[in-house]
């Protein structure tokens, strides 16, 4: 079964800058997801 990866939605980082798309783990409360991973949640205070 292949799936189409491209038509997930994606949000910006405002850490790391950098665009992530959607994740399974994500599906309930994707509106709150902010941080593209647990680093960049960590070092939020610490953007450039």
């Amino acid at each position: 079964m292949t799936h189409q990866k491209q038509h997930l939605p994606t949000k910006i980082c405002p850490v790391c800058e950098r665009p992530f798309a959607w994740r399974k783990k994500w599906e309930r409360n994707w509106n709150a997801v902010v941080y593209c991973s647990e680093r960049c949640r960590q070092n939020k205070n610490n953007t450039q």
